[in-house]
């Protein structure tokens, strides 16, 4: 069965940080995209950060970019997700994902990941 599991997640003041784990299990992705997106009550689930199968590219969303850095670890079958500058509208549930497609570039359509992982709340006190 694969799995992707999520921790770190917590509650922090507003400029503090926070950094996310996920550790997949079941399959390697060292050749896979991996992203995390993020959950607030009543919306829509919404990219926050992506990286490429050989982690040579990565994309932000505006409102996170110059503040998270998405990073990972082939060894470990993990992608980790360093928040900074926290601000209260950061406070959603955060979901790792991957794709399964090979050699895959880690785009924000939550459409092109395949894998999911449960969630860890984040929340950011202001």
């Amino acid at each position: 069965q694969v799995q992707l599991i999520e921790s770190g997640g917590g509650l922090v003041e507003a400029g503090g940080s926070l950094r996310l784990s996920c550790v997949g299990s079941g399959r390697t992705f060292d050749r896979n995209a991996m992203g995390w997106f993020r959950q607030s009550p009543g919306k829509e689930r919404e990219f926050v950060a992506a990286i490429s199968w050989d982690g040579r590219q990565r994309n932000y969303a505006d409102s996170v970019q110059g503040r998270f850095f998405i990073t990972r670890d082939v060894a470990k079958n993990s992608v980790y997700l360093q928040m900074n500058s926290l601000k209260p509208e950061d406070t959603a549930v955060y979901y790792c994902a991957a794709d399964s497609r090979p050699l895959s570039s880690g785009l924000r359509d939550t459409r092109t990941y395949d894998y999911w992982g449960q969630g860890t709340q984040v929340t950011v006190s202001s």
